[in-house]
């Protein structure tokens, strides 16, 4: 029997989040759609990938070998179906900014990606904070950005959303929480809770927070993903991200595993520009192509 493309993602979901429910939800999908793709997948390999336990799903040797070809394989197929027809007629530059979570963990696949689909256009890439990237695209020091939307806040900058990242609630691996499928702010209240600050992550956080009534543990505040992603996967404490920069292991090889929180809202990802400023054809081009790698696939799903 053939390995299809539908057992490798459903067992790469699996393996990210360590729940065969938590994948199936990811994926909007039947749990029993899922634990059937595995077991298939297990039969052609003839090996076990994962080992079942109350607790979840957890990568045998020969899991965290084969997540490793399934990643490269995902990848040859994504850049497959995306082979750009390279416009070579767009000429021009553009000065590009970008906050710090959006540099770090969203654009570089995508300056890759676009130096194939716009050979002729040269970005000069900006890295800065919100206030600032607004103010300079206000006194036109920039001609775009990209930034996380639902934090702008000065009147003359236009933006466009391209999508939403869910925030989720981080755990350690075999957290008491973890056997939870329906959980709140309320009941984590009580934990101790690290807080990301970049990007203004605090203020979204406590806006949320605040609606539900209650308050964070918090036990420490820092800048570093990194270090948000270390201590929760160590069992120090709880916090709440977005899948944007979310990663199921920890530098130190600990397993982090994740949750959905209906009173958390998504972070939103999208364009900038000042709202009065002429579109050169580099910013035509930039803007389609972000157009048609984001809001054209979330319009054709609907369509469906």
């Amino acid at each position: 029997m053939a390995i299809t493309l539908r057992q490798i993602r459903y067992f790469v979901a699996t393996a990210e989040v360590g729940q065969i429910s938590q994948a199936a939800l990811h994926l909007n999908i039947s749990q029993s759609a899922v634990t059937s793709a595995i077991k298939e997948l297990e039969g052609t390999l003839a090996v076990q990938l994962f080992s079942r336990s109350p607790q979840g799903m957890s990568l045998t040797d020969s899991g965290r070998h084969f997540l490793n070809h399934a990643y490269t394989v995902l990848r040859s197929v994504d850049d497959a179906l995306n082979i750009p027809h390279a416009d070579s007629d767009t000429i021009g530059s553009l000065s590009l900014a970008a906050s710090y979570t959006v540099q770090g963990y969203f654009l570089p696949f995508h300056l890759q990606r676009l130096s194939q689909w716009y050979p002729n256009i040269q970005i000069e890439l900006f890295e800065q904070e919100r206030a600032d990237i607004e103010q300079s695209l206000v006194d036109n020091r920039f001609d775009m950005a990209v930034v996380l939307t639902a934090n702008l806040t000065h009147p003359e900058i236009a933006s466009e959303t391209l999508f939403n990242s869910e925030r989720r609630l981080w755990l350690p691996s075999h957290h008491p929480l973890s056997r939870n499928t329906n959980l709140s702010l309320a009941d984590i209240a009580t934990e101790p809770f690290i807080m990301l600050t970049v990007d203004e992550a605090h203020q979204s956080a406590m806006r949320y927070w605040e609606q539900s009534g209650h308050s964070p543990n918090v036990i420490l505040r820092t800048t570093s993903v990194e270090s948000v992603r270390s201590m929760v996967a160590n069992g120090l404490g709880i916090s709440i991200l977005s899948d944007l920069v979310y990663r199921p292991w920890s530098l130190e090889g600990r397993r982090i595993e994740t949750r959905s929180l209906d009173e958390v809202h998504p972070m939103s990802v999208g364009l900038a520009w000042r709202r009065d400023k002429a579109f050169t054809p580099a910013m035509h081009g930039i803007r389609e192509y972000f157009r048609q790698a984001f809001v054209a696939p979330q319009l054709n799903t609907v369509r469906r």
